[in-house]
This record gives C-alpha cells, structure tokens and sequence, in this order.
C-alpha cells in the first residue's frame, strides 16, 4: 500500500491493530480530517472461502503465546493477525451487555480472590453508544432491519427450550445483513460465518471502518507492521512508536497520540514491554494493573445427537439466544448469570472442540451422524480476578525479538459452579427433545479476551479512564477489548465499537482544546 504519511510527521495518531476497536477510532478519526497512521501486524487477506480449516489458517494468529493454569500450553487463546483483525473470524453476535451487569459488584463482591469493580461509564451513555455502534455496524432487529431467519438448528434449541419451561427465547441481533444495505450482501445463510463470511453480509472491521477510512484522504494502513514499543518523551507522553516492517526493519514512528488495539493479550504485552526508567513496571503500569484480571467469559460448548436430521452447519452460525439465566440468582448456587447462544462446527471442529479424544467404534457411529448434531455454547460471566494476567516470559522471545507473552487463566470456583448448573439445563433442552447422547466438550480456546487494561473511576483500580485515555499517559489510549471493566454475559464485540465511538469522539474534542 502507498505511504501517506512520514514517519518523523508528529502530528499523526498511530492507532496499533485494525480490528474492531482500532479500525473504528481509525474511520471516526480519519473522516474527521484528523490523520491517521494504522500499524497491523498482519496482512490482508486475499480470498475468503467457505473451506473452514483453509481459512482458519489464513486467519488465526500463530506467534508464540504461552498457556499457564488451566489454558493449553501451546495455544492458549485465538486472536486472529489480519486486516480487520478477529472481526473476520467471529460470528456476528451483538447483544448488548445489560444494564445490571455494569454494576457487578452488586452480586460479585463476596467471593474471594477477586478484583471486581463497577464500571466508570453511566448507562444512559452506553445505550447511545450501543445505539451508534448499531447504526454502523448494521445489526439486523435494530433501526429498522429485519432480523435473520432462524435455521434448524436454532428451532432445536426454540422447541427444547419451550419443553424444558424456558421463555427468553430469540435469534438475537446480528452484525450480518438481513437485506443489502451499507454496501454488503444479505445473508445467504451459506453457514461457516468464522471462515470470514465469503459474501460480505457480515460486518467486519476490514469490509465496514477500514474500508471507509481509506476513501478519505487522512488515513494510511500499514499491514505486516509489528509494534514492538511506544516510547516516551521527556514530558512522559508517548511520542513515537516503534515496530518491524513487512521487510524486517525496525522502525519509528512519531505520534501526536497512540490508540492501543492490539487484542487483550497484545495491548498489554506492548505496554510491559514499554518499560523505561519513568515507568519500570510498564507503560501506563503505576497501578500494577497492565495485564491483570484477565476475563475470557464462562464457556462451555454442549452438542447433542438428535433423533432426526438437523443440519446445523446451514445457517447462521450464532443467531440464536436463550436469556432465562442472565439474571443472576443465589439460589443456584453461584453469583452471576449466563447465556446460552446456537453454535455449529465443521467436522473437523467437531472432533478438536467437543469431542476431543474421542475415538474408536462409538465415535465412529456418532460422527456419522454429523448431520444430527445440535449445538450450543455456554457464556458466562467470569469474574476478574488479578491473578489471571498477561505477563512476559523471561527469556523466550518471538521472530520480532520481543518477549513472549504468557497467559494464565484459572477457573474461579464460583465459574466451576456456573458451568456446571449451565451443562444441566443444556441437558434438559436436548433431552426434552428425546436426544440420549449430549456430550460437554471442554472449554474451547478464548476468543472473547477482556479486562487487561481495564477502565476504572479510580487509577488504583485500573488503566484508564471512563474515556480509555490510560491514567499514566495522557495522549495514550486503549481501543480494544483490554478496556472492559467487567466480561457480562455478552458478546464484546458490540461494546468495543461502542466505546470506540465514544473514545473518539472524547479525542476529537481534546484536540480542539488544544489538550492533545
């Protein structure tokens, strides 16, 4: 791609990563005649096609990262390294977080060995957010768009839940185009919406913000550009940032502000490897809290045989919803709620998530049946606890020469307690149904990364501000999912744009004061 803009030009912001949160501070920055220079560590990807494992390898990130406590060693989270970043990957789902769980310390604060705190954002300023975030991203049930058509897999979990006494029952709304609008195709329920969505119906950070920034004239993306550093001046604000070219060369460029949207696990690597002798621990790190109370959501993935053909790969692989249980209630035994949401795997999928191991004559019988499975997947609230975090290995560094990051993760128990209340009433839907083979697979590699650099009321209790402008640093911003005060029981995605828009405009008016 053509270089807009020099790399001694201080009066640029350098937004890191190009997925969701980046991508949209990007196109709202950009259009605003503000100029923007958009580092992404991967390349733009070429083709999309409905061959899972062939686009599971164009999209997935698969630089080192380290898994400790209960996260798999060799491949502990999924982020993807592409223009438009995990967008591309991900289902579509944007329910919004509830107004209750924005205020977890309600019902979290008495279990042990947490870190749970409110978040700083008033809800009436949220709901406009969401409302703008919609509007953008065309999520089909709102503004008017119908929303998707259930597929079968979908009226299993509809018919089960009615017999198994359960009402909050919907497709829910979706970043997929339910009729052509915003430039993109409806939906042709062509399934295999994580393969990248070979029609363009669902919104991603590439096809939607990406795209829009570069019709104006102010934005430049810079794919293959690996971020390694932000440095500081002598005032302590970040003033250049420092990262490996498509042809290996380390380079600089200078900034007015930064946007860190590097994934929940990359935004706070960077930050800890910014150290300097005026933030040892890391930029923007006084608190201690950079990489800390990482969240991931309570997952579980339940599939089940049903007695008669279900086809769950056609489709839309994600629009259907049951809410029954996101109200949290004592008397289940655990503090928060849950969701339950339709999910569909290729056969290759199937194996690795929901029955890995799995082998022999029995499993050779139920394989067959692939076209009689049902699927859903369990998500949670997880409560943010310090001690899961991000932090850099030692000794072992990537091809860039920066250090690995490590990932620990452990259940709480209260999680455990979720899980396994959840996987029952999963069950009972099935069952209800007259399927006697339901299987829990194990966790699946996460996907929603939250918390790490979170927002908080006060700078003791974490990394930025209701603004996402870090406490430490004034022209240094988080973009991502990093930001989130607490998981919910949602989907993120819809909540990152959200805060993305409101960030930008918060940077916006700093720069008309004068402020930035």
């Amino acid at each position: 791609m053509a270089k807009v803009f020099d790399n001694r030009d201080d009066g640029v912001v350098v937004v890191i990563g190009s997925g969701a949160g980046g991508a949209t501070v990007s196109r709202e920055l950009s259009s605003a005649g503000i100029k923007v220079v958009c580092l992404e560590a991967g390349g733009p990807v070429d083709r999309i096609e409905t061959d899972a494992a062939r686009m599971f390898g164009k999209l997935t990130w698969f630089d080192k990262r380290i898994g400790s406590g209960d996260l798999p060693a060799d491949f502990p989270v999924w982020s993807g390294k592409n223009v438009g970043g995990t967008t591309l990957h991900w289902t579509g789902s944007t329910p919004r977080i509830p107004q209750a769980e924005f205020a977890p310390r309600r019902y979290f604060s008495a279990l042990a060995d947490c870190s749970v705190i409110d978040w700083p954002v008033p809800y009436a300023e949220m709901e406009r957010a969401y409302e703008r975030a919609e509007r953008a991203m065309g999520v089909s049930g709102t503004h008017g768009w119908p929303k998707l058509p259930g597929n079968n897999n979908f009226r299993v979990l509809q018919a089960g839940g009615r017999k198994a006494g359960l009402q909050k029952i919907d497709v829910g709304n979706m970043a997929i185009n339910s009729v052509l609008q915003g430039g993109r195709s409806a939906c042709l329920q062509l399934g295999f919406c994580v393969s990248g969505c070979a029609v363009q119906a669902k919104w991603t950070a590439a096809n939607t913000p990406i795209a829009q920034a570069l019709e104006t004239e102010h934005f430049e993306l810079r794919p293959r550009s690996f971020v390694v550093r932000i440095e500081t001046g002598a005032d302590g604000r970040a003033s250049e940032v420092v990262y490996v070219d498509a042809q290996g060369a380390r380079q600089r460029q200078r900034a007015r502000a930064v946007c860190v949207a590097a994934n929940a696990i990359d935004t706070p690597r960077i930050l800890l490897n910014s150290d300097s002798s005026r933030f040892p621990q890391g930029l923007a790190n006084r608190s201690g809290h950079v990489g800390r109370n990482y969240m991931k959501h309570v997952f579980s993935i339940v599939t089940a045989i049903m007695p008669k053909p279900v086809h769950f790969h056609r489709g839309t692989q994600n629009s259907g919803k049951v809410y029954d249980f996101v109200t949290g209630d004592p008397a289940r035994g655990f503090a928060g709620g849950f969701a339950f949401e339709q999910v569909a795997f290729d056969p290759a999928s199937l194996v690795r998530l929901a029955r890995p191991g799995a082998w022999g004559q029995e499993y050779a019988s139920q394989i067959r049946r692939y076209d009689h499975f049902a699927a859903l997947l369990v998500m949670g609230e997880d409560p943010a606890q310090p001690a899961n975090r991000v932090t850099l290995h030692a000794t072992e560094k990537d091809q860039y020469g920066m250090p690995v990051p490590v990932v620990h993760y452990v259940d709480h128990p209260n999680s455990r307690a979720m899980r396994t209340f959840a996987q029952a009433r999963a069950r009972e839907i099935y069952a209800a149904l007259g399927s006697r083979e339901v299987f829990f697979g194990p966790p699946p590699p996460a996907t929603h990364n939250m918390g790490t650099c979170r927002m908080a009321r006060r700078a003791e209790d974490g990394v930025c501000d209701a603004w996402g402008r870090t406490f430490d640093v004034p022209n240094l911003f988080v973009s991502d999912g990093s930001l989130l005060s607490s998981s919910g029981s949602s989907n993120p995605t819809l909540t990152i744009v959200a805060l993305a828009l409101r960030q930008a405009d918060h940077i916006k008016e700093s720069m008309r004061r004068a402020e930035l």
